[in-house]
């Protein structure tokens, strides 16, 4: 489902947070076109949580603002929360109720509750009723975590690392459930995950923050693309790579160089024959090992990828 770009489901400008006196989040600026499946990505402690987190208006920004729905999300209106689902990692539910007590306190707060879609989630789950939150497994809270965010109908769905935890049978299903609301014209969904596989399945666009900087927001198979390994053989000992643009490592393994390059050209070409290797591969990346590669280097060397530009630009 390619993103529309007429308006945005969420924005934010210069959000920051800090704990203990260090920036957790940096003057975050972010345009999440309605319409888009977007993937927030980073490394444990990168800020992602906490992004998301200022998002919802769960945490005050100490700077910054941010919208949902064209609503300040520090104080959304009871109209807005209508529009808007979240799904928080570890699916924290009230444990001493069963599902059915669970949807009836639910739909209460919500005019547009959609029975039918509740029953189908928990139905492809196999999920009984009169089952108490507590007795469930972490998979099959998930499925009622999703069923309560989606039987709303909202036009907006944010959800922080949902599939954590979760094995591999489970997670399909819940990605499956998820896709079928994707599917639906209008809505826009935030997902953040470790699991990049399941980014990679739905994200139209991503984002990628490191040590709280946004340093990449632009189309999925953009990032991908941009980055790839080169693998020079030698036969005797290798020289040095020479300092370019879009070198982000360089790793010497005896007479093998692995080397990963952001926008590899003619001119990456040019100079990896004029080392006179005994042979050169380029290797295309999925999305785990792009943000593997890329989010493993110092943050001097990581080239910035933002709108739908194919230019990389490497700063400090």
């Amino acid at each position: 489902m390619p993103c529309a770009i007429s308006s945005y489901a969420i924005t934010a400008r210069g959000l920051t947070k800090y704990y203990q006196g260090r920036p957790v989040v940096h003057s975050l600026d972010l345009h999440i076109p309605t319409g888009c499946v977007y993937g927030f990505l980073g490394r444990n402690g990168a800020g992602k949580s906490t992004a998301i987190k200022m998002l919802t208006g769960m945490v005050r920004a100490d700077f910054g603002a941010a919208t949902l729905l064209d609503d300040d999300a520090a104080d959304l209106s009871p109209e807005t929360r209508q529009r808007v689902a979240y799904i928080a990692e570890g699916h924290p539910l009230y444990m001493s109720m069963t599902i059915h007590r669970l949807e009836r306190f639910m739909r209460d707060f919500y005019p547009t509750w959609n029975a039918d879609q509740f029953a189908r989630i928990i139905d492809h789950f196999a999920l009984s009723r009169r089952r108490l939150i507590r007795k469930l497994s972490l998979g099959e809270r998930a499925g009622v975590s999703l069923a309560l965010a989606i039987a709303p109908d909202p036009e907006l769905l944010i959800l922080d690392d949902p599939t954590l935890g979760l094995d591999t049978a489970v997670r399909r299903e819940f990605i499956e459930s998820m896709i079928q609301f994707i599917q639906r014209p209008g809505r826009t969904v935030m997902f953040s995950s470790h699991q990049l596989g399941d980014v990679e399945r739905v994200a139209d666009r991503i984002g990628i923050i490191v040590n709280g900087v946004l340093r990449v927001d632009c189309p999925t198979d953009h990032f991908k693309t941009s980055i790839c390994k080169l693998i020079l053989l030698f036969e005797s000992t290798p020289r040095p790579f020479p300092k370019m643009l879009g070198v982000m490592s360089e790793v010497v393994k005896g007479l093998r160089v692995e080397l990963v390059i952001a926008d590899y050209s003619d001119a990456h070409q040019n100079a990896a024959q004029s080392l006179d290797p005994a042979s050169i591969e380029v290797v295309e990346m999925n999305l785990e090992d792009a943000f593997v590669e890329y989010t493993r280097g110092p943050r001097e060397t990581l080239p910035i990828f933002s709108g739908n530009s194919s230019q990389a630009m490497v700063t400090g």
